[in-house]
């Protein structure tokens, strides 16, 4: 049996010509362009393009950058970080995000924003406010972000690493002791439900990196709380390594019994040496130069695609997020499928040929005298040409069939 049988459907398509007869015995040429699964990876460095003080050859170099990003994801996730994103309280990088936004619209990427709500990369100016301050503020934050870019952005990791959150020391911050105060759960209540308020058909996210039964026991605590959760996000950092099948499928057996959408939102395979096992938090690990290797670079590709195997082929995955796209982002990790001078490291074309070719549907039929013909293929949205005249449509999970006008 096909392993990824779920990710495809059949709909049948009656051609039809400017008169309204049936277009018969045509050939139809249909080619997916966009899959239903969310191929991502986090796109941060993009908003460069629109920064007017960044040099014409370093945005020119983040251009060639997009046309690879592009080639293969179709999902990309933007920083919200507040620290980051509002180092002035009142005083944002909405405009630059914006322009941002837009340009993905325009270029059919579903984005994400991420995150609404962590006690990292936290704003330092919160440190003065009493709790209750601090949680009008974060209130009032989710409202303001979400309100801006709803017309761009449906899809938000609401707040990250609650797990760890009211027992985070590796910094000061005010969020951490926000979680302390209200509980976990209390706080995740309340931030859900505002972005709810704000945005009733958005997708909200959980997102932790915890990935034991302690992160389950939190799921359980909000959803019985009335915690309006529609995906659980899986952080999957492996700068020690692949996790493994065994560890894997322990991971999915453990969140699947939920009943809701696993997304996969931040996975790193580096590609040269990996960080030593007696290293409990990745962000302790400090070297001067971290550079790929031939070696590392094979086993990177190796694990990308044995974890994407697997993920394609549990039905309760939709979104697998790459972390980063080019070397030397976070922690200056060698963990992108491009190298610091924009060449293609060997799992940049793995994945290419895994996304594009091995689970891509691009086809010819022929219609019969009622002007039809059965598209069977990976969901998603096609492009269809029929006696030089262009047509598009979505194959998905309900439509079994669809009359195509030219």
């Amino acid at each position: 049996m096909d392993r990824f049988a779920h990710r495809q459907s059949a709909c049948k398509l009656t051609f039809l010509d400017a008169q309204g007869k049936p277009m018969q015995g045509r050939r139809v040429h249909a080619r997916l362009t966009r899959h239903e699964f969310k191929f991502g990876c986090n796109i941060f460095w993009l908003t460069g393009l629109f920064d007017p003080r960044l040099p014409a050859d370093k945005q020119a170099q983040l251009y060639r950058m997009w046309e690879d990003w592009s080639a293969l994801f179709n999902f990309g996730t933007l920083p919200f970080y507040q620290g980051q994103y509002e180092p002035q309280e009142g005083v944002t990088r909405e405009a630059i995000l914006l322009k941002t936004a837009q340009f993905l619209r325009k270029h059919n990427v579903e984005m994400k924003g991420h995150p609404l709500c962590w006690h990292t990369v936290s704003a330092k100016w919160l440190l003065k406010k009493t709790n209750d301050e601090v949680l009008e503020n974060q209130l009032h934050r989710i409202r303001r972000e979400v309100s801006a870019f709803k017309d761009y952005i449906h899809m938000w990791d609401v707040i990250n690493e609650v797990v760890i959150m009211p027992d985070f020391t590796a910094e000061e911050n005010a969020i951490t002791r926000l979680c302390a105060h209200m509980g976990r759960v209390e706080l995740v209540k309340a931030a859900f439900d505002m972005a709810r308020q704000t945005d009733p058909n958005a997708t909200l996210l959980l997102n932790d990196f915890v990935t034991s039964d302690r992160y389950k026991e939190l799921i359980t605590d909000c959803l019985s709380a009335g915690v309006d959760i529609d995906v659980i996000g899986i952080q999957s950092h492996q700068h020690q390594g692949f996790w493994g099948q065994e560890k894997l499928q322990e991971v999915l057996s453990r969140f699947e019994t939920f009943g809701k959408p696993i997304h996969f939102t931040e996975n790193t395979f580096v590609s040269g040496d990996l960080i030593p096992p007696h290293i409990v938090d990745l962000n302790d690990w400090q070297v001067p130069e971290w550079p790929t290797t031939p070696e590392g670079e094979d086993r990177q590709a190796r694990d990308f695609l044995a974890m994407l195997n697997e993920l394609f082929a549990h039905p309760q995955v939709e979104a697998f997020s790459n972390w980063d796209f080019c070397d030397g982002a976070w922690l200056g990790a060698p963990a992108g499928l491009v190298r610091l001078d924009g060449s293609h490291k060997p799992a940049y074309d793995a994945l290419k040929q895994r996304i594009w070719q091995d689970w891509c549907t691009d086809v010819t039929l022929m219609t019969d005298e009622n002007g039809q013909c059965t598209l069977e293929g990976f969901r998603g949205e096609y492009a269809l040409q029929v006696d030089n005249q262009e047509a598009s449509m979505t194959l998905d999970k309900a439509t079994i069939s669809q009359t195509i006008h030219l």
